[in-house]
């Protein structure tokens, strides 16, 4: 499927909007873990502790990789303005649908895993 190369970089700047959101959040959320491990020192929240560690480290792993993917299309969109400048606003290139795909799959990944430490810290904040 071919898509208008405008609207896909449009769509770039908006994915990498919301990774540079969900780093943040990532960033924030260790904060919080960090203050539960250094007042709860029992075996019982120590595991949930590297279990929610873990899974930032993947989702920021994650959002690296997306990062990257959306840069690739970018350097692909310059590429093709340079070769051809000539109308450039109604030119059409293969759609981006693992990246879309990626950062759906991505979102409500996270938010299930946003709920269940918000669980988790409520418990023990």
């Amino acid at each position: 499927m071919e898509e208008n190369m405008y609207k896909q970089h449009e769509e770039n700047k908006d994915w990498m909007s919301r990774v540079a959101f969900y780093k943040d959040e990532i960033t924030i959320l260790q904060g919080v873990l960090s203050e539960i491990a250094s007042k709860n020192t029992g075996d019982e929240v120590l595991k949930e502790v590297e279990h929610y560690q873990n899974q930032f480290i993947v989702q920021r792993d994650n959002l690296d990789q997306l990062a990257h993917n959306i840069r690739l299309n970018e350097q692909k969109f310059q590429q093709e303005v340079n070769d051809n400048p000539v109308a450039v606003d109604h030119r059409r290139m293969e759609y981006h649908q693992a990246e879309k795909d990626f950062i759906e799959y991505f979102e409500n990944n996270f938010k299930g895993l946003r709920t269940d430490f918000k669980t988790f810290s409520s418990k023990w904040m």
